[in-house]
């Protein structure tokens, strides 16, 4: 036996976030721990890496009790965790990032070729094209993420924790990545798997633990388990459907573009009306992200066309882009979306004070209530309008952006992908929003690299590679995972 928790429990102020929790990982085993954010999941782990004391109970790892052993002690003892939230130095580069601490060398001199050939080395078993010598601020989400997962690999670690490792990666990443867990499983390693994909679960995982409200309520092998009901087991009800999308009524065109260039993008032409939502699939690189940061003027176009409502405008800024009513839901809402050391009701009024203020002054009183308006309708669960927004969850910051939006009247709605990292019962609430915005006559951009989802909640698909739309999907119900795909490679 590996790892062996017994009795855990882990309380703050005013809540217990893990009660009496048990759990066996053998080596060579791939455990999935699942449930929905704030089911205790990330508490638990932390208990296991030395982050948080446990109020009682035993980690056993190796028969050796790490309760009241730091993270550093943990690490050493051959636990490695991969967080969800990425903890790399951006201003530093990738070669750094992978050795800082532990660089090889001898008396004290850095062996920096050494550096760079155990990175390379790693990024070939990842099946990643990552230049070492490059800053890591210059990736994007997906390059990072794969960054944080070369460091643990390079560890040497006995146990391997991994929360959410593929949330930014694209499929042919998730196989690389789920080619070396099983090379790992082989050499003996164990690997605590955490995602909010089920598919990858049910893929990887020779057993699944379920938590729920902080009680870890069993471990079952995951081939017993069927999609529904592990579904059924986190949230505590069946879900009728995964993905509730709602027959839209079509309007008149409200975003038309024409030849959109600017880096990497190139002679984009797309149209999206009103009710619709219009799916933007495509490898990691392919431009997505580009697309929408040029409609949002997060970046300078160098050429093409943009109408609203058939009006041709000059998007400069994201202010620009707001008062015209296009507003971007990032891809990483924690540091381009939300100003995570302010309260709730701060970041949801930012770009919207001006609806509130008079001859100066801020009028707090209808500030308030426009906030507490949203909180009620769209169901966003917080303990005040002063909590923080960096305390709330995945789907309770997405639904946070939304109102932002919301008030802001916008009328055309891109969501860069809107689910990434948000637990099954909240990625629900999340499309039903989506379906909601449609039906008010908003024209949604949905971009995913979930292609269950794009095909699952688009009207119509526009697949991107290397920064061109290579093809379109009228009918995304009628439509393969495989043709997307064939589309995004093209």
């Amino acid at each position: 036996m590996l790892l062996r928790l017994r009795g855990i429990v882990k309380s703050f102020p005013g809540v217990v976030a893990v009660r009496s929790a048990d759990l066996d990982l053998h080596a060579g085993e791939v455990l999935a721990l699942v449930g929905e954010n704030g089911a205790g999941k990330s508490t638990l782990i932390k208990v296991i890496t030395g982050a948080h004391r446990p109020d009682c109970g035993q980690v056993l790892f190796d028969d050796r009790d790490l309760v009241g052993a730091g993270p550093v002690s943990v690490t050493r003892a051959g636990i490695a965790t991969i967080y969800q939230e990425l903890n790399l130095l951006p201003q530093l580069s990738v070669r750094d990032n992978l050795f800082l601490g532990r660089a090889p060398g001898r008396l004290g001199i850095i062996d920096a070729r050494e550096e760079h050939r155990r990175a390379r080395e790693i990024f070939t078993r990842l099946g990643a094209d990552i230049d070492p010598d490059a800053p890591v601020g210059s990736l994007d989400v997906a390059r990072q993420q794969l960054v944080e997962i070369a460091r643990a690999l390079l560890t040497n670690a006995r146990l391997i924790i991994m929360d959410e490792p593929t949330a930014a990666l694209t499929s042919r990443e998730v196989e690389r990545l789920f080619a070396v867990i099983h090379d790992l499983r082989e050499r003996s390693l164990g690997i605590i798997f955490i995602s909010h994909r089920l598919t990858e679960v049910q893929e990887l995982a020779d057993r699944t633990a379920v938590m729920r409200d902080g009680e870890l309520l069993g471990i079952w092998p995951t081939r017993e388990l069927t999609r529904d009901t592990l579904i059924e087991k986190m949230v505590g009800r069946p879900l009728d459907q995964e993905f509730p999308k709602q027959a839209a009524t079509l309007g008149d065109e409200l975003l038309t573009v024409k030849g959109l260039s600017g880096g990497r993008v190139q002679d984009v032409s797309l149209s999206v009306r009103a009710g619709e939502i219009l799916g933007l699939a495509g490898l990691v690189g392919a431009g997505r992200t580009d697309v929408a940061r040029l409609l949002f003027g997060a970046d300078r176009s160098t050429a093409g066309e943009i109408r609203l409502a058939g009006k041709p405008v000059r998007i400069r800024s994201p202010r620009s882009a707001i008062r015209r009513g296009i507003c971007l839901l990032t891809e990483d809402r924690k540091t381009q979306g939300l100003v995570l050391g302010l309260p709730a009701r701060d970041n949801f009024s930012l770009p919207n004070l001006e609806h509130w203020t008079r001859l100066g002054w801020i009028d707090e009183r209808n500030e308030t209530a426009a906030f507490a308006r949203y909180v009620e309708s769209l169901n966003i669960r917080l303990t005040g309008q002063g909590q923080l927004a960096g305390q709330l969850s995945g789907g309770n910051q997405q639904k946070l952006l939304i109102a932002r939006w919301l008030e802001n009247d916008a009328r055309v709605i891109i969501f860069d992908e809107p689910t990434r990292g948000i637990d099954v019962g909240a990625r629900y609430e999340i499309y039903l929003l989506m379906n909601e915005l449609a039906s008010r006559g908003k024209a949604v951009v949905m971009i995913s690299s979930e292609l269950p989802e794009i095909i699952g909640m688009s009207d119509r698909v526009l697949v991107m590679h290397e920064g061109r739309i290579t093809g379109e999907v009228a009918d995304p119900a009628r439509a393969t995972q495989e043709q997307i795909l064939a589309l995004a490679a093209h």
